[in-house]
């Protein structure tokens, strides 16, 4: 605890005085009226304290399973602790089996993984463990003994319901917004104590934001759970008919009298993948509930599950765009105006589907652009031609469109599948950043988190890296928290479902942590967290060709004149000592300027445009490193660069040897939004 303050201390002076303040009033009251409701006396105390702890921070890591010879499981709670507490196991030498998702303990001589204690009843021992994830798992965030096995041996916790919240047992999928001042939490199926089945239209809670009466996020997050009259966490968006009610795409936005609003797209379904209907609900403040707002049929959005919502400015105007889902994806706006909001033909999808207008009451025939038909923003309603009867069709063809949707293992050059997640803006990167979950992933299908990067909220997207994994686990919808973000963005907190469905079976189910939601960290600063960068190639009214990154393509007002990417590579400032630069050098040709690039700096003072790998390894088995040719125009003498070792083109010569290995650009679709800026609030 002492080495995690002092961490904290250097970084956030202010907010650990206050999170000491309230570590120190919460630890003598909510431990000893826990531990007075389980009969324990604090100076007493019959248990042997274990903490597990990252050998790299000194902060306890929950989630980590200590397992006895004789196979007792013990799982450590978010402070990482285990209060063991064994009759025929207590003051003696015990080996225990040390093993958790993403992290590791040595090997002894023998192979095993494991530590031997000395249980000493109101002893105490830390065991060091390493970890392979780039994220740091924190906390758990819902469910019941989050902070059990600390108040059993007496451990200050932050919470002031650490074991039992709004008798919860067990939470699906978060979703999150700024609602009058404070951060309003829901989520799906939720679970209870007192009957295997709980209810199924979505639970709420509130809670303070940061900096303004809220824990430090490293810490925990304090929940106000909207209870029914027993106390359990009530349904916040009842139906009167049959079948669970799902809520997403989450926002606020001021109604004509200029009240704030909270909407939301609902589905009442009939199971996993099959909906009774579809539409909008709108909170009450009164009754405090969602309630329906527009009542449709299944095909009432263009895409069924909106995922996250998050502010952007377009011109001045605000918008929200949606992170919609599976396969993840941006592909769905709104101007962040009361009647765009609740009108489905208002809402705008980014497609190279063609635009119909209905003069009869047939559906009107959709066509797919062109491979060079561009992507841009069309309205719903313009795509149906507005005629309700093309609904079904646009919609379909829309769902052909996401399937484009790649994302390639930065490591391997293997596919991605990208299953739920959230897009938000990123200060510290000045670029949008993807978190999210594989699909048909190893070692789990669906609970391998992944970090990604683009230029433009919609992309483009090509590469990532894994920042968490868990073994035969699902931690599916990964939600990251933006008002959360750290030290100019440079630290990140998100959290996801975890759950044995899907990835497990019944009997692995982890007790207490199975179907709740957990918090990882992450230091997006981590040199492990470096991935390549779109080098967008250029062509002006007079046929020269040019390579920016993005920023020398924002400086240079040259977005309209983007031709395609033809690679990607590593910007300066992330690069490391197995690369080498690559510069920019004007030469002069037939037609005027012409641009070179070369690894040999062409004068002391040139900057390198980007960083690649050198072109002589050829053990390279990632498909996706490709090497870098020159190609230079007989007439013109003007240069083009390519991965492609033959172009076909007779007025065009390569050079023989590579100028460096690059990464190729996964696809051909251009996919760019450079209007698109952070706007405040998410």
């Amino acid at each position: 605890m002492l080495t995690e303050m002092n961490a904290m201390q250097r970084n956030h002076p202010g907010i650990v005085l206050m999170t000491i303040c309230l570590v120190v009033i919460c630890s003598g009251s909510c431990i000893e009226r826990e531990q007075r409701a389980l009969g324990i006396q604090g100076s007493s105390c019959k248990y042997f304290k274990i903490q597990v702890v990252d050998r790299q921070t000194g902060r306890g890591v929950p989630l980590v399973e200590l397992r006895t010879t004789n196979n007792m499981k013990y799982f450590t709670d978010s402070h990482g602790i285990v209060a063991f507490y064994e009759p025929g196991l207590m003051d003696r030498d015990v080996f225990f089996f040390v093993e958790s998702h993403g992290y590791e303990f040595p090997k002894d001589g023998f192979g095993f993984r494991g530590k031997r204690l000395k249980t000493l009843r109101g002893g105490s021992a830390i065991i060091k463990i390493d970890r392979l994830n780039i994220a740091e798992r924190l906390y758990r965030v819902t469910g019941q003994g989050i902070y059990r096995d600390s108040i059993l041996t007496g451990h200050p916790i932050p919470l002031q319901n650490p074991v039992l919240n709004g008798q919860v047992t067990g939470q699906d999928s978060v979703y999150t917004c700024i609602y009058h001042g404070r951060l309003f939490w829901m989520w799906g199926d939720t679970s209870r104590p007192s009957y295997p089945l709980g209810h199924f239209a979505m639970a709420g809670a509130v809670s303070d934001l940061p900096g303004k009466g809220g824990l430090d996020p490293a810490i925990g997050v304090e929940l106000e759970y909207y209870v029914d009259e027993n106390g359990f966490s009530k349904k916040m968006s009842p139906l009167k008919e049959r079948g669970m009610v799902w809520l997403d795409g989450l926002l606020t936005v001021k109604d004509k009298g200029g009240r704030q609003r909270m909407v939301a797209k609902y589905a009442r379904m009939k199971s996993l993948g099959e909906a009774y209907e579809r539409g909008l609900m709108v909170f009450n403040d009164a009754t405090e509930l969602f309630e329906p707002l527009v009542r449709s049929s299944i095909d009432y959005l263009p895409y069924p599950a909106t995922g996250h919502a998050f502010s952007v400015s377009v011109d001045g105007q605000k918008y929200f765009y949606f992170g919609t889902q599976f396969p993840l994806a941006v592909r769905m706006r709104v101007r962040a105006e009361w009647d765009d909001v609740i009108d489905v033909n208002l809402y705008e999808v980014l497609t190279a589907l063609e635009p119909k207008k209905s003069t009869s009451r047939r559906a009107p025939r959709l066509d797919m652009g062109e491979a060079e038909t561009p992507y841009r923003w069309v309205r719903f309603g313009e795509l149906m031609g507005n005629d309700a009867s093309a609904r079904t069709a646009v919609i379909k063809a829309l769902r052909q469109e996401k399937k484009d949707v790649h994302l390639y293992d930065i490591e391997s050059g293997k596919e991605i599948s990208p299953h739920g997640g959230t897009v938000y803006f990123n200060a510290y990167r000045k670029r949008w950043i993807m978190l999210t979950v594989q699909q048909f992933g190893e070692p789990s299908f669906l609970g391998e988190v992944w970090y990604a990067e683009a230029d433009t909220p919609v992309g483009p997207w090509a590469y990532a890296r894994k920042i968490a994994t868990h073994n035969k686990y699902s931690f599916y919808n990964p939600k990251q928290h933006p008002f959360f973000d750290q030290d100019g963005g440079r630290v990140l907190f998100f959290e996801g479902t975890y759950s044995h469905t899907f990835s497990g079976t019944a009997e692995s189910a982890t007790p207490r942590y199975d179907y709740n939601q957990i918090m990882y960290r992450l230091n997006i600063d981590n040199p492990r967290l470096v991935l390549p960068v779109a080098v967008y190639q250029i062509r002006d009214k007079k046929d020269r060709m040019d390579y920016l990154l993005r920023n020398g393509v924002e400086k240079a007002g040259k977005w309209d004149l983007v031709e395609s990417i033809p690679f990607y590579a590593i910007e300066a400032s992330r690069a490391n000592e197995k690369l080498i630069p690559v510069y920019v050098h004007r030469v002069t040709g037939k037609n005027g300027r012409a641009v070179s690039l070369t690894v040999k700096s062409p004068n002391p003072s040139a900057k390198p445009l980007f960083y690649a790998l050198p072109p002589t390894n050829l053990t390279n088995e990632n498909s996706c490193v490709v090497p870098l040719y020159e190609y230079r125009h007989t007439d013109t003498g003007q240069r083009l660069y390519s991965i492609e070792a033959r172009l076909g083109k007779k007025d065009l010569i390569r050079t023989e040897d590579p100028l460096c290995r690059v990464w190729k650009a996964p696809t051909d679709i251009l996919l760019l939004d450079n209007k698109a800026k952070p706007a405040d609030g998410y």
